[in-house]
């Protein structure tokens, strides 16, 4: 006689197998089935979750461990890492960005009818940003002229006037050495770019493939920076960038 345990081992040793071939196999019901896997074996079908790619594995840890390694090592040897460290990144700010349904959520009586808001999509008109900031607060804000890209050499001069507002607005932090961070861009790895940022006396902080929680701009400012934008719209780049500093200004160094 089938048993749970029968089943069990069926399902066990092909996990795609279906609840009609298990009942074919046992020469129980499909419902049988279908309430054993269900309520004695608790198991149900689920699909995959997808994953941008396969990692190697000894290789990533090894890269990982190699890269906190420094951060501990820079971090026990001065006591001022995050008065070093810079970060940048980029980000697109739209002219409009609809609000979030749950920015849209709104009180109301139970006899009242439920409020209704049509889908929008954001703007086609957006205007890139590259911002430039440490612990204490934003160093530099650029903005993507219209037509432009972000190439080696265009990314090469934005190097070399980060420097000149380190040097104006952090007095002493590039004689004590500045810790910059970078993605993987390919502008940012150009061989110009690498140099500009040698020639500045900067020292780069690895960021890790495939690691996006270690761009801290993309994880915890532009995220906000864009919540307090929503649903407002912006008639030309200048009022975005008004509209940016004017969030970015307002923050304090806890913030940061």
């Amino acid at each position: 006689m089938n048993t749970a345990k029968d089943d069990e081992d069926i399902v066990l040793a092909d996990r795609r197998v279906t609840i009609r071939h298990v009942a074919e196999i046992t020469g129980l019901s499909y419902g049988s089935i279908q309430r054993i896997l269900a309520n004695e074996l608790h198991m149900n079908k689920v699909s995959a979750r997808w994953l941008p790619r396969m990692l190697n594995v000894p290789s990533t840890k090894t890269n990982e461990s190699t890269f906190l390694g420094r951060i501990s090592r820079s971090f026990n040897a001065i006591k001022t890492f995050l008065l070093r460290f810079v970060t940048i990144d980029e980000t697109w700010i739209h002219h409009f960005d609809p609000e979030t349904k749950q920015q849209f959520m709104t009180w109301k009586r139970a006899s009242s009818p439920t409020p209704k808001k049509f889908k929008v999509s954001s703007s086609a008109r957006k205007v890139m940003a590259s911002v430039f900031r440490d612990a204490e607060g934003i160093i530099m804000v650029e903005y993507l002229e219209k037509g432009a890209t972000i190439t080696g050499s265009y990314y090469t001069d934005q190097i070399r006037r980060l420097r000149e507002a380190i040097k104006q607005k952090r007095r002493g932090q590039l004689p004590a050495g500045v810790l910059f961070h970078q993605d993987n861009a390919t502008s940012h790895k150009a061989a110009v770019a690498m140099t500009a940022i040698q020639e500045s006396g900067f020292e780069i902080l690895e960021h890790q493939p495939h690691s996006p929680d270690l761009a801290p701009s993309d994880f915890f400012l532009f995220p906000r920076l864009k919540e307090h934008l929503r649903g407002k719209k912006f008639e030309g780049n200048s009022e975005v960038m008004a509209a940016v500093a004017e969030f970015l200004e307002s923050q304090s160094k806890d913030f940061f």
